[in-house]
């Protein structure tokens, strides 16, 4: 038996016992399994789909200063997870990665901390909650992103290249509500391009291992923590290989704490005006990566045990691009022919 059969073998094993212990506390595992069964659990993840759907859905911006706008400013007319997931599942992917909160503080989950927050939208659904809904019935994990920084807290500077202020109990009080109201979270994708909110990356971790201890942490650069390495705008590649990586390179050469490395760029290829993350702008929803690319890149992360996230903007009305779910059942379907003549 391969030592990556044996690993698995032991996670069921280990699983089987711990199932009763987890049955009384729903979405939260008390009992920390040991770092290689886990570690393949993430590998074992391969690729999955990067939803990003916020304030710069309607701003045409990557990034969309707060100071004039509450949630109004979220104009989202539909919302419709399970397309989400159904398209996720045709691609034979295996996770949806979910972001809850941008820099501009906008909350995607009904959150007691704020009033900036998705159900005071027009829209008034907690979306994280649906979303959760979808992946249950379609048989996907779900991972997070969350903005560490947010230019609504004191010492903040709004805008473009302005810091995020500083509010540690409450980055503390947001990612305890994320960890124990929505069920177990694969990993986690925390950006730091606007700062830590107050809260080092090593305190941060340790806060949420307390209450999801299998949880994988990630940061996209800053303070290197946690055990998930992630390449922003990155590609496939052995861990510890720097050049796969765009912002967090050192600590991808130097950090010994990673067990696994996720990869993650736009859908939407370069262009110009609107948004790369974000949905863009109608005009430019005939662009997108080929489907030959995304396979490629995807057979890289298989051959390095990696994960990948292809980034996806769903659009005003909370769907996906119609040449989104064309490009991705097209890598769905290669990969499922792929495999049968293996």
């Amino acid at each position: 038996m391969r030592n990556k059969d044996k690993i698995r073998v032991l996670a069921c094993v280990v699983l089987g016992m711990i199932s009763s212990a987890c049955a009384s506390t729903p979405g939260i595992n008390p009992t920390k399994l040991p770092d290689e069964v886990r570690a393949q659990q993430i590998k074992d993840m391969k690729w999955g789909m990067f939803i990003c759907w916020s304030f710069s859905t309607f701003s045409g911006q990557e990034w969309t200063p707060t100071l004039d706008k509450d949630a109004s400013y979220f104009k989202a007319t539909g919302c419709d997870t399970d397309q989400w997931c159904e398209t996720a599942k045709a691609a034979g992917m295996n996770y949806i990665l979910f972001l809850t909160k941008h820099h501009d503080g906008f909350c995607l989950w009904d959150t007691k901390t704020t009033d900036n927050k998705v159900t005071n939208s027009p829209l008034g659904i907690d979306v994280l909650a649906k979303l959760r809904t979808s992946c249950d019935k379609y048989g996907l994990k779900l991972a997070l992103y969350f903005s560490e920084g947010d230019w609504n807290w004191p010492q903040a500077v709004d805008g473009k290249g302005g810091k995020g202020g500083t509010n540690p109990e409450m980055k503390k009080a947001q990612l305890e509500e994320l960890l124990t109201e929505y069920g177990p979270i694969e990993f986690w994708w925390m950006d730091h391009a606007v700062g830590t909110g107050g809260l080092s990356h090593e305190e941060t971790v340790e806060w949420m291992h307390s209450f999801q201890p299998n949880t994988f942490v990630g940061f996209n650069h800053g303070e290197p923590a946690g055990r998930l390495c992630l390449r922003e705008r990155g590609r496939p590649g052995k861990l510890g290989e720097a050049g796969t990586s765009k912002y967090n390179k050192k600590a991808e050469q130097e950090y010994k704490g990673y067990l696994v490395a996720e990869f993650t760029y736009p859908i939407l290829p370069p262009h110009e005006g609107g948004a790369q993350w974000f949905y863009s702008l109608p005009k430019h929803d005939h662009l997108c990566h080929s489907p030959d690319k995304l396979y490629s890149d995807y057979l890289g992360a298989v051959e390095h045990e990696n994960i990948f996230s292809i980034n996806i903007g769903p659009n005003y009305k909370g769907r996906i691009r119609d040449i989104d779910v064309e490009t991705l059942t097209r890598v769905g379907e290669i990969i499922k022919s792929e495999n049968r003549t293996q």
